[in-house]
């Protein structure tokens, strides 16, 4: 058992390093902010909803060989750190990254939103070494 867990580590620990020197765009996921307590706006559902950007570090962004359809959206992938988005959910009282992702706004790359279409658990020694997200850019329909 400790062997496993030792290899586990190991897997972590050089999927991080690979995503580090994949590449050095800022990544940001848009997330829901947290609650005021006692605001009587807020509990009545009258203010307006904040959110924050939390930097997905590190992480690697592939502008991917998917074809663009005319009127289509253009997919992107993201992979991003287990041990980052673990840490993140951890910090933010989400119950697992799955539950992150589905509550996230979306992600930033470069000041632009893109919608998080699904997130696939990359394991390797039988624990998730990297999420990897497909990303949707929503293109101007022609008019």
């Amino acid at each position: 058992m400790a062997d496993k867990t030792g290899v586990s580590i190991a897997f972590r620990r050089s999927a991080d390093i690979l995503l580090r020197g994949a590449g050095t765009r800022t990544i940001k996921l848009r997330i829901p902010a947290f609650a005021i307590p006692g605001d009587p706006a807020e509990q009545l559902g009258l203010a307006v909803p904040q959110f924050q950007d939390i930097e997905l570090a590190p992480s690697a962004f592939r502008t991917s060989a998917a074809k663009t359809q005319e009127g289509k959206a253009n997919e992107r992938e993201l992979i991003v750190s287990a041990e980052a988005v673990e840490k993140l959910a951890g910090s933010h009282d989400y119950a697992s990254a799955r539950v992150l992702f589905a509550s996230a706004f979306g992600v930033l790359v470069d000041d632009a939103l893109l919608t998080i279409v699904s997130v696939t658990e990359q394991e390797a020694g039988g624990r998730a070494c990297a999420y990897r997200l497909t990303l949707r850019e929503e293109t101007a329909a022609a008019v």
